[in-house]
């Protein structure tokens, strides 16, 4: 599957190290994460030298040609929010958005309270969490997902 990947950029980056579990396990499982540069030390940066319009032209075309959009949500990111609201209203594509269970009172009613069909909130503890929850439920590329069905 072609997954965009979605995690802030510019806001709270203070869980990195789930967000780099994340890719890392679905890459692991054989599926393509279009927006891996995203965990990336030096992600804006490396965005900065493109501009915001190619930035933004770029990323609207990974986001029409993903199957799944998976976000690490915890931090404040309106381009997250962008995104995911986008996916939800204007495709088919299926959503999970995962955040630290510990930070809830710090996120969004837009993305606690979703109740869209294609939407799965994805409250965690421990990068592990995130990892059994993507292993169980979005499982191996070609193979047909939980999440999918």
């Amino acid at each position: 599957m072609k997954i965009y990947f979605g995690f802030t950029v510019a806001g709270d980056r203070s869980t990195l190290e789930a967000a780099r579990k994340m890719v890392a396990c679905l890459e692991s499982l054989g599926h393509e994460v279009l927006t891996r540069h995203l965990v990336d030390d030096g992600a804006r940066a490396a965005d900065s030298l493109l501009g915001p319009q190619a930035v933004y032209e770029r990323d609207m075309a990974w986001i029409r040609q993903c199957d799944l959009f998976i976000a690490e949500a915890s931090g404040s990111s309106f381009g997250v929010g962008f995104e995911a609201g986008y996916l939800l209203g204007a495709a088919t594509a299926k959503v999970i958005l995962f955040f630290k269970s510990d930070r809830i009172d710090k996120l969004s009613f837009l993305i606690t309270g979703n109740t869209h069909s294609n939407c799965t909130l994805v409250p965690y503890a421990s990068p592990e969490e995130v990892e059994s929850f993507i292993r169980n439920h979005v499982g191996r590329a070609g193979e047909t997902s939980a999440i999918a069905r």
